[in-house]
């Protein structure tokens, strides 16, 4: 399987379950949905500040991403995380970064955009961005 076959899955996926590191060594398992970027490979990741995975990150910015293409087989890829600052304002850079996201997810509006950012105050939402360093899978 080539890189660009492998990328390809993931980029015509927006679903995938990510693997990060709890302080124990064991794995912390998330579904997640994500946006795509081809260059440089990267996904993007809508979260809670508060939750596991982020504090995983936080702590050890290597974690795996798992897709399984609808026409089966499988894709992983070992990714870096970086994240956003937490949402602290309804019209910062992480909530004009998530309506994006939110955009490209879901290929539709919302119907009320200042619930919306509201919302992503409140929740202390951040985005996470984990860059591909090697993928690996095989293919239907």
């Amino acid at each position: 399987m080539s890189d660009d076959d492998l990328w390809n899955a993931i980029e015509a996926a927006d679903l995938c379950t990510l693997a990060t590191i709890k302080k124990d060594g064991r794995p912390q398992l998330s579904d997640v949905n994500y946006t795509a970027a081809a260059a440089p490979r990267m996904l993007r990741v809508s979260t809670r500040s508060s939750l596991a995975k982020v504090a995983n990150l936080r702590r050890d910015p290597r974690a795996t991403i798992r897709v399984g293409p609808p026409n089966g087989g499988y894709v992983t890829a070992e990714v870096s995380a970086t994240m956003s600052k937490p949402a602290a304002d309804e019209h910062d850079e992480t909530v004009e970064e998530l309506i994006e996201m939110y955009r490209l997810i879901g290929k539709r509006e919302h119907p009320n955009w200042a619930d919306y950012r509201r919302a992503m105050v409140a929740d202390g939402r951040l985005v996470l961005r984990l860059q591909v360093e090697k993928l690996y899978g095989w293919l239907v």
